[in-house]
């Protein structure tokens, strides 16, 4: 009967042992698991792949894609990408459950724009006839995935995701660790020999030495009495307390409470550090991936730029972003700049930049003498502003020096719309002595009044039309709201010598200085106050006083520009004049500091 039951045991461990081992191969839940779309899913000239569908396990997830035609990858935030899309029909793709992903179908607009190149996306990939991405998550905060052929056709909608499975096998390790000792148990039965029993008072001859220690050891306290051996049982209990599964024997069953006790605390761990990596899996499609909390560089998609709300979220653009916005913005400049071609220039280049680069175009084809427009550097980027705020139009501002710059430049770049490219807008040269003011931490922030005080001593737009008073006439009015600065003091000094010139006696001399307010943006800076750009238009105007009188232009650019060396109504000269300026925090007992300026002449005209 002892060896039926030892054969019994070690038989029942072997089992758990190799249902242990099953569960770690042939029983092994597959590393990766995949799904698609289901068969039918409606077609659109967008397919964005939300956040949710993407989800927030740990590795890679491979987003492979199939279509007939050409088609591009991209990777934005999420609320950039549906900016983008705007009212154009799409397909979401929301989530992920265990054998398909879920997906929704907005109807609108049937065509979009191409949206290769887009400034909006982190990366783009290209596609044709098929695409395996591998995703990354490329920086916090939600981020989505949109697909496009031209903008015209509709784009794929054969989607799948694979992504990591949970291979844990939480039962393997005790069953087969359970499975070993209750082997060992079965061969400890087996082969340990029962312990010989005392003889019976009957079997024992009365006068015997036998029987008289017999009946001396039953008088004595804690004689000699039958018990199980300790050594099972222990083992036993033991290996319900390891997790084992094995039931206790009926010869065993003094020990059941101490091991049901061991049980409990030791199963319920088990079982809910399985139960959490699973359903955190399960819940993942539901769930958007990019839940977590976005980092405080993230913190521009409004590093250095604008999404969250007006005053805080993650960057509007990546490092990475703007190398790249910067780098096509100084390649389009760069060749326009060698052909002279202001068309060119459109794409990249817009307000105060162009009509200055452009006029100086206009200047340099009529005198290859005159001076060319400083070149613009994408790097390196000594600093940069990127605000927050998930709306349009955006504003950023790089710090660069190049080798062919002699000084520092500052770039303002501005996004009008989702789906047009940042533009040149202003480019400056900083003044000597100048210091750019600290940015605010990247993504911090905020919109800034242009019209009204607000938290400036100064209205940005009353501070660029403060300027244009001062270098048309200078008072003590206008010269007590300025630092002193280089940039006023050339220009008043050499208006001031032009009229004072005895050969300009017969002319009546007029500069005039006109602030564009449509041109004026403004940036928060660290210390509550702003950096602000402006545009000013300036006329020179010269005029002969009487009869006879004349204007002589021999030997200058303005012949050039006229075609005549002399004239007797006068002649009028624009200039275009781009400023910057830090206007201090309100309470401030600072000045208004220029630090950066660039003029370019524009064109001149006899009257």
């Amino acid at each position: 009967m002892r060896g039926k039951t030892a054969v019994t045991i070690i038989v029942a461990g072997l089992l758990l042992m190799l249902l242990g081992i099953g569960q770690r191969t042939i029983w092994a839940p597959a590393e990766t698991v995949t799904v698609g779309l289901a068969e039918g899913s409606r077609s659109a000239p967008v397919t964005v792949i939300e956040a949710g569908a993407l989800g927030t396990v740990d590795g890679p997830v491979e987003v492979t894609v199939e279509a007939e035609d050409p088609f591009v990858l991209a990777v934005g935030r999420s609320s950039d990408v549906e900016a983008w899309v705007g009212d154009a029909a799409h397909l979401s793709v929301t989530g992920a459950s265990e054998d398909t992903l879920s997906s929704e179908y907005a109807d609108g607009e049937d065509t979009v724009p191409d949206p290769r190149g887009s400034d909006l996306w982190i990366s783009e990939e290209p596609g044709d006839g098929a695409l395996t991405y591998r995703w990354e998550e490329p920086a916090d905060g939600d981020l989505s995935i949109l697909l496009a052929g031209d903008g015209e056709s509709a784009a794929p909608a054969d989607v799948s995701i694979t992504r990591p499975n949970d291979t844990s096998t939480p039962f393997a390790l005790p069953l087969i660790i359970g499975g070993a000792l209750v082997v060992v148990l079965g061969i400890a039965l087996l082969l340990v020999p029962p312990r010989r029993g005392a003889k019976r008072d009957s079997d024992a001859v009365g006068g015997t030495r036998a029987h008289a220690r017999i009946h001396a050891d039953a008088g004595r306290p804690g004689g000699a009495s039958s018990i199980a051996a300790p050594g099972p049982v222990l083992l036993v209990a033991g290996l319900i307390g390891a997790g084992s599964l094995v039931g206790i024997t009926p010869g065993m069953a003094t020990t059941s409470p101490s091991a049901t006790a061991t049980a409990s605390p030791s199963a319920a761990p088990s079982a809910s550090a399985t139960a959490s990596p699973s359903a955190a899996a399960s819940s993942s499609s539901a769930t958007p991936s990019a839940s977590a909390t976005a980092s405080p560089s993230a913190t521009a998609s409004a590093s250095s730029s604008s999404a969250g709300s007006e005053a805080g979220g993650p960057p509007v653009v990546l490092a990475s972003q703007l190398e790249r916005i910067l780098g096509s913005v100084a390649t389009t400049i760069a060749e326009a700049d060698a052909a002279s071609d202001a068309e060119s220039l459109a794409q990249r280049v817009g307000g105060a930049a162009l009509d200055l680069r452009t006029g100086s175009y206009a200047v340099r084809a009529k005198d290859a003498q005159a001076a060319a427009p400083a070149p613009i550097a994408a790097d390196p980027v000594l600093l940069d502003m990127i605000p927050a705020g998930a709306g349009w139009p955006r504003t950023i501002v790089a710090l660069t020096q190049g080798d062919d710059n002699p000084v520092p430049q500052a770039l303002l770049l501005v996004q009008a719309t989702p789906r047009e490219n940042y533009k040149l807008t202003s480019a400056v040269q900083m003044l000597p002595g100048s210091t750019f003011p600290s940015a605010p931490p990247p993504g911090a922030g905020g919109v800034v009044p242009l019209d009204e005080a607000g938290a400036l001593t100064t209205a940005p737009q009353a501070a660029v039309a403060s300027i244009a008073d001062l270098l048309t006439k200078p008072t003590d009015a206008t010269s007590g709201i300025f630092e002193e600065n280089s940039f006023s003091k050339a220009i008043t000094d050499f208006q001031a010598g032009v009229v004072a010139d005895p050969g300009n006696n017969a002319a009546d001399i007029t500069f005039t200085h006109t602030a564009d307010g449509t041109r004026t943006q403004a940036l928060p800076t660290a210390d509550g106050g702003a950096m602000v750009f402006g545009y000013l238009t300036h006329t020179y105007s010269s005029v002969p006083k009487g009869a006879g009188d004349s204007i002589d232009l021999k030997g200058t650019v303005y012949q050039s520009l006229t075609g005549k060396d002399s004239s007797e109504k006068g002649i009028d000269v624009n200039y275009g004049e781009a400023v910057m300026m830090y206007v201090p925090a309100a309470g401030s007992d600072d000045k208004i500091r220029v630090i950066g300026a660039a003029q370019q002449l524009l064109a001149a005209a006899l009257r």
